[in-house]
């Protein structure tokens, strides 16, 4: 599913070669303050933690989650690709004065670290190909616990509709929920799943802003036909609620907690 979803963006975006980092026009939009209040996915994953323990945030992003735990345990090893991320990170956690977060800029195959006691793999494994492997690295890595994030459905799947209206294709979807208990099944693991409350549709502060990000999304050429019928279409596609322009008819996505206590014992490091 991943090699095909992937094909398929190659495919749309043509002669242009893909971003060395992807992230890097979305980087600042997940920043956030570690001190919020309220945040129900802080709250479920701190009943994993406590204020001994060690935490390793794999694909930790700008830190959303890594840097509010890091308040209530004893020290956190965030794990990310990314250097636009991993900026924004570092800068949250300076500026939030959070000095128990260390940063490996590394992909999860390649990172080389210590094990940790609770091992949080957020919003990560749509595009993981190799999940095996990927999964069993987590498994070794973790003392007391591996909880993985994940949506019931692609995180990009609120767009999806456009495809077809744009392309004239539908979009082929990445996995999510349902494949990953799948393989989690043949790995011999029986995890616990625990539903969080649904998300909201994303939204855009403006018609504007939903074109920018969609064309980004669509893999759309400045002035192309496909960028033209978007433009087009776009105002009949979407609604205003709260204050903001969600898709028409954009399903929420509602994030599940699935998480187990590891199997296998730890040997080693890599």
């Amino acid at each position: 599913m991943v090699e095909e979803e992937h094909a398929q963006s190659d495919a749309m975006r043509g002669a242009v070669p893909p971003p060395e980092d992807h992230w890097r026009p979305y980087a600042d939009n997940f920043r956030d303050d570690p001190r919020r209040a309220g945040d129900p996915m802080v709250q479920r994953l701190l009943k994993f933690l406590g204020p001994n323990d060690t935490l390793m945030d794999v694909g930790a992003g700008g830190g959303r989650l890594a840097l509010p735990l890091a308040l209530h345990c004893r020290g956190v090893v965030a794990v990310e690709p990314s250097a636009s991320m991993a900026s924004v990170l570092q800068q949250q956690a300076q500026e939030s004065g959070i000095n128990n977060v260390s940063l490996t800029q590394s992909s999860w195959e390649d990172a080389q670290v210590e094990p940790a006691d609770l091992v949080l793999c957020s919003h990560v494994v749509y595009v993981i190909r190799e999940i095996d492997a990927f999964i069993r690295k987590l498994d070794s890595h973790a003392r007391q616990r591996v909880v993985i994030v994940v949506y019931n459905a692609p995180p990009q799947s609120q767009i999806y509709p456009l495809w077809q209206r744009v392309h004239g294709q539908d979009r082929l979807a990445l996995p999510s929920l349902p494949q990953l208990l799948e393989v989690l099944e043949e790995l011999g693991i029986d995890p616990q799943v625990d539903e969080l409350p649904p998300q909201p549709p994303r939204g855009y502060d403006s018609l504007q802003q939903a074109v920018e990000q969609l064309n980004r999304r669509l893999y759309l050429a400045p002035d192309s036909p496909e960028a033209v019928r978007l433009e087009q279409l776009l105002p009949e596609m979407v609604v205003e609620k709260g204050g903001v322009l969600q898709i028409k008819d954009a399903e929420p996505l509602r994030p599940s907690l699935v998480w187990w206590r590891p199997k296998h014992p730890i040997v080693g490091v890599g």
